[in-house]
């Protein structure tokens, strides 16, 4: 490994087309080449980003071009196929004159209406869910299997047990990655070796645990797309759904980063043994008062501008944070978990 290479975990998480987001960071990092990664864990939208970034990668090897090109292309490929598909959400935004990401928008709230009265597998009994016509030509998950580039960890949450369930690159395919980004209102639970799953970041958005056991790196990069506080009160019934659905989504992270707060303070008081407990050094990269503006069915909007714009902010931020913080990886964290999480 070269001495300027940096090697790191991703954690990335979950959110619709916000993922889109990621798809900016993960082009910059790829595009700087400073990085190689052993670890990417992901959930929903996250975990679409990974698996297609591995895939990407490993394509790259196999033909001998530079892999981080080759996950560039692949990245690009898949949100650029996303962008092309009927956009319903913003079509009516756009019909009743208000912004795509607008918490009024007609089509979500009629969605929302619809789903509190019949379930996916009435309203969709033959089981349609677009992101499969996206994904299946896409990866090749027999190959993936076989040769991972990193580690993979895709996160679902079991409907039976309500705990969560890892995937990993060696037994990963469609109906996993599927599984992951399964919301339980829009489409029937997916069904993988006998049991039933439903979106990961329910019980991790995404799980970070996986990563202290089958991995080395000790510097962990969170790419972070949900919000964790909001500056205003909700008081409209739509902004209450939303934000108890963020706080829902964001507690299993929170839980875990309390978790890694409380090890990492034993290491420095020097009241554990550090040959059995890791060193963490954790990075975030977000723009979390930028995301605060974008309204709840905006994670809907799969239209080619607004991914765009998710795109730049990504790149935008990531290549801030490169020029920034780069040095500090693998010397000390740039995250105070303490301040930020807890």
């Amino acid at each position: 490994m070269r001495k300027d290479i940096k090697r790191i975990n991703l954690a990335l998480q979950g959110g619709g087309s916000h993922g889109a987001f990621t798809w900016g960071v993960l082009d910059a990092l790829l595009e700087d080449g400073r990085f190689e990664f052993d670890g990417v864990t992901g959930a929903s939208a996250g975990a679409m980003n990974a698996v297609v970034m591995a895939d990407g990668w490993l394509d790259g090897l196999r033909a001998r071009r530079d892999p981080r090109e080759s996950a560039r292309v692949a990245l690009q490929t898949f949100w650029k196929a996303m962008g092309t598909r009927p956009d319903a959400f913003a079509l009516a935004a756009r019909w009743a004159g208000l912004p795509s990401n607008s918490l009024g928008n007609p089509m979500l709230l009629w969605f929302e209406l619809l789903s509190q009265l019949y379930s996916p597998y009435q309203l969709n009994p033959l089981n349609y869910n677009p992101l499969r016509t996206v994904l299946e030509p896409l990866i090749q998950f027999d190959q993936l299997r076989a040769r991972a580039p990193f580690k993979l960890f895709v996160c679902a949450t079991n409907v039976r047990t309500g705990r969560v369930r890892i995937f990993r690159e060696h037994e990963i395919d469609l109906d996993m990655l599927l599984a992951s980004a399964c919301l339980p209102f829009a489409f029937q639970a997916v069904e993988v070796q006998g049991e039933h799953y439903w979106d990961g970041g329910y019980m991790g958005n995404p799980a970070l645990w996986p990563l202290w056991y089958a991995t080395k790196a000790k510097d962990l990069l969170l790419v972070q797309i949900n919000p964790l506080s909001r500056a205003n009160l909700p008081d409209t019934a739509q902004e209450i759904i939303d934000r108890a659905s963020e706080i829902s989504f964001n507690a299993s992270l929170l839980h875990e980063m309390r978790q890694i707060e409380f090890v990492q303070r034993l290491l420095t008081e020097k009241r554990i043994d550090p040959s059995r407990y890791k060193r963490i050094y954790l990075h975030m990269i977000g723009a979390e008062e930028k995301m605060q503006t974008y309204g709840a069915s905006s994670k809907y909007n799969t239209s080619k501008d607004f991914l765009a714009e998710l795109f730049a902010l990504g790149r935008a931020t990531a290549q801030g944070w490169l020029e920034m913080k780069f040095e500090y990886v693998g010397h000390v964290g740039t995250v105070r978990i303490a301040e930020t999480f807890l």
